[in-house]
């Protein structure tokens, strides 16, 4: 059973940056797609960024295009959510998730394993 542990979440001025991480344990990120989600209150949860198994082929929601940018070391079993240029609407609770295969899927229901969520505040 692959474990997944997010962490760096915080609260940031609009503008500012955070760097996401996702750590697993119990299996091998190397084994698996990557994937960030997130939810906000009274909002279903959503596709973020996800990444293919080699790390070749990545996959971004339209709305955070161009500022944020996901990437693995396999060496660290972890994968990264560099977010850049926040704004309040990047404000939700962000999931790691992972799917046995090679291609970054942007349908959560692809996905075998989630962690616990990390909390992004955004401030105005």
């Amino acid at each position: 059973q692959v474990q997944l542990g997010e962490s760096g979440g915080g609260l940031v001025q609009a503008g500012g940056s955070l760097r996401l991480s996702c750590v697993a344990s119990g299996g091998i990120v190397s084994n698996f797609a990557m994937g960030w989600f997130r939810q906000a209150p009274g909002k279903e949860r959503e596709f973020v960024a996800a990444i293919h198994r080699s790390a070749a082929i990545t996959s971004y929601a339209d709305s955070v295009k161009g500022r944020f940018t996901i990437s693995r070391d396999n060496a660290k079993n972890t994968v990264f959510l560099q977010m850049n240029s926040l704004k309040s609407g990047d404000t939700a609770v962000y999931y790691c998730a992972a799917r046995r295969g090679y291609y970054p899927e942007t349908n959560r229901r692809s996905y075998d394993f989630w962690g616990q969520g990390t909390q992004v505040t955004v401030s105005s």
